[in-house]
């Protein structure tokens, strides 16, 4: 007999899936036996359901396929709920099998009942309950192939008597994903033609949706004359071989590309969907390009809205314009980016004297320096980020993920175990806070027990650091934010796992390099600055305000010693 659990299995199998991340359950028992039957997919055991979900969602991230993670009946596939966010929002193709309570119970306040595909809706493009063994395996069909065409999370919700039933119909199908080339219709491109043609200083502001096209972009810039500005997860595909880019902007940017975006009269957007409204220029003229036409004008007002694929619009772009002569803005954000670039270099520096705690822009360049070519690098959100996205030098080869628009905690180890187990060859290297770490500690004895080469290294500073340079720049003094934190280095060999502690700037070169010749997993506890500022771009009225906030409230609360600490961590930026 073949179960439906059984065939679920043969047909991932057939398309291409060869992990499923989660943690076992009864309700689960039907999908997890039938893996261990067929012995050609790995189950890949998490301690939390939550680090299955990242981990589904790098895979697909670092394979361009779909992946899978698996939750049993209610607290279970609940815990899921979060990195299913975070792969929906990424828009990368992800199956979650939800196991359910005894159909027979469905609807009576059963133990453990929640009604999943309603609690799933939001953070998926399909989400639909298995009531019947006849229903199978069309739905699964319909599912992964809704996942792998909308790039988003589908979530398949069945009870584990389903699963265990004699399959109906035992069919495998073929679900493969469509070519299609998406561009605006020739009118639409002619108009734009003409705006890009009779403007003066052109700036592009492009995204992710750029992936694939990077050699049409560097044309387009240089046809038009323009600076690129990238948005954080556009980094790793527009960084690299480009003559063009003068950085990043937004909250975590800096100012060269704040200010070359500003000068424009025509801003370019090309696939991003960067949110920060008061990022956007008051009066140019934007044009923006995606393939998901409820995208455009969600974020400013646009002038022109194109639906299509960016490389596909590019090439159709491209033989209607004329080569702008003008680099008069070109040149001057150039100028300015090399300035910016200098100016973030010279933080990265040790500093003069060979004791801690580290400044987090050093670590961040020792490691960017020491990593292979090809390595994958995972920050958490926070402070994580903001060193990441400015001293990581992307090549082409490397990868940079992370919980980027969902902006989640913790996220960075859950996530390189999906993309080590994809990639067990390739260099995985996450950029750890210290809270997100401890959030999912347990992440840890995942990757010794799966034996995941992992290189963690924690920015130790005891603290969730951005939360209070965030409540700094609006006036509050800090509260809640301070951490007691154990030796990560100990913990990390009681888990069974190399660990290394670091606490002078002589100690990191070393450290880093033992980290990563490694073989097995390693964590590398660097005692970090709290105070250091990650400046944004451009320092508005309010947040100067919120800061003499801070430093007044702080010293009435008999707290001036941190004013003191902070002064001396930052005159460097500050002088």
């Amino acid at each position: 007999m073949t179960t439906v659990a059984q065939n679920m299995i043969e047909m991932l199998h057939h398309n291409g899936v060869r992990r499923v991340y989660g943690l076992a359950g009864d309700s689960l028992n039907g999908v997890t036996d039938a893996i261990r039957r067929d012995g050609r997919i790995r189950w890949v055991q998490v301690r939390h359901e939550e680090s299955a979900a990242y981990a589904a969602g790098a895979e697909a991230q670092i394979t361009g396929e779909i992946a899978v993670c698996a939750g049993s009946c209610g607290p279970g596939n609940l815990h899921l709920i979060n990195g299913l966010f975070d792969a929906n929002r990424s828009r990368v193709p992800v199956l979650a099998i939800a196991a359910h309570i005894p159909s027979e119970e469905i609807g009576s306040g059963y133990f453990q009942e929640t009604h999943p595909q309603e609690l799933f809706r939001e953070c998926s493009v399909y989400a639909e309950l298995v009531s019947s063994p006849a229903q199978m395996p069309r739905l699964l069909e319909i599912a992964m192939r809704e996942a792998i065409e909308r790039r988003g999370v589908a979530v398949l919700v069945i009870p584990g008597d389903v699963a265990l039933a004699e399959a109906v119909d035992d069919r495998v199908a073929t679900v493969t994903r469509a070519h299609p080339v998406i561009r605006p219709s020739d009118d639409e491109l002619a108009r734009t033609a003409d705006v890009l043609n009779g403007a003066r200083r052109v700036t592009i502001l492009a995204g992710a949706g750029v992936q694939g096209a990077h050699d049409e972009l560097i044309r387009l810039a240089d046809t038009l004359a323009a600076p690129i500005v990238h948005a954080l997860r556009g980094k790793e595909f527009i960084e690299y071989d480009n003559p063009f880019d003068v950085g990043m902007t937004g909250l975590l940017g800096f100012a060269s590309g704040y200010r070359a975006i500003d000068a424009a009269d025509v801003l370019l957007v090309l696939g991003t969907d960067f949110p920060y409204q008061q990022f956007y220029p008051k009066d140019a003229t934007i044009i923006q390009v995606d393939v998901r036409g409820e995208q455009i004008g969600r974020r400013t007002p646009v002038d022109i809205g194109l639906v299509g694929d960016t490389g596909d619009t590019i090439r159709a772009l491209l033989p209607l314009l004329h080569r702008h002569t003008d680099r008069a803005h070109l040149e001057d954000s150039r100028r300015h980016y090399a300035r910016t670039r200098e100016r973030l270099d010279d933080l990265a520096q040790p500093g003069r004297r060979d004791e801690g705690p580290l400044h987090p822009q050093h670590v961040t360049r020792v490691l960017d320096e020491l990593a292979d070519d090809d390595a994958v690098f995972l920050p958490d959100v926070g402070s994580p980020v903001v060193w990441a996205a400015r001293y990581l030098t992307m090549n082409g080869r490397r990868r940079l993920i992370g919980s980027f628009t969902h902006g989640s905690m913790a996220n960075a180890i859950p996530q390189a175990i999906g993309v080590q187990s994809a990639a067990p060859d390739r260099q995985v290297i996450t950029l750890s806070g210290d809270g997100g770490l401890t959030m999912l500690l347990g992440d840890l004895l995942t990757l010794n027990q799966e034996r995941l080469p992992v290189k963690v290294v924690v920015f130790d500073n005891s603290s969730l650091n951005f939360v209070e340079l965030e409540m700094k720049a609006a006036g509050f003094v800090n509260f809640g934010t301070g951490m007691t934190n154990p030796d990560f280095a100990q913990l990390a060999e009681g888990a069974g796992i190399l660990g290394l502690r670091v606490d002078r700037p002589s100690q990191l070169r070393p450290a880093l390099e033992a980290a990563l010749q490694h073989d097995g997993p390693a964590l590398v506890d660097v005692v970090t600055t709290r105070q250091e500022l990650s400046m944004p771009p451009a320092i508005e009225a309010k947040q100067v305000k919120g800061f003499a906030l801070y430093a007044l409230r702080t010293v009435m609360s008999g707290r001036g010693d941190e004013l003191l600490d902070l002064t001396r961590t930052n005159w460097r930026q500050l002088f």
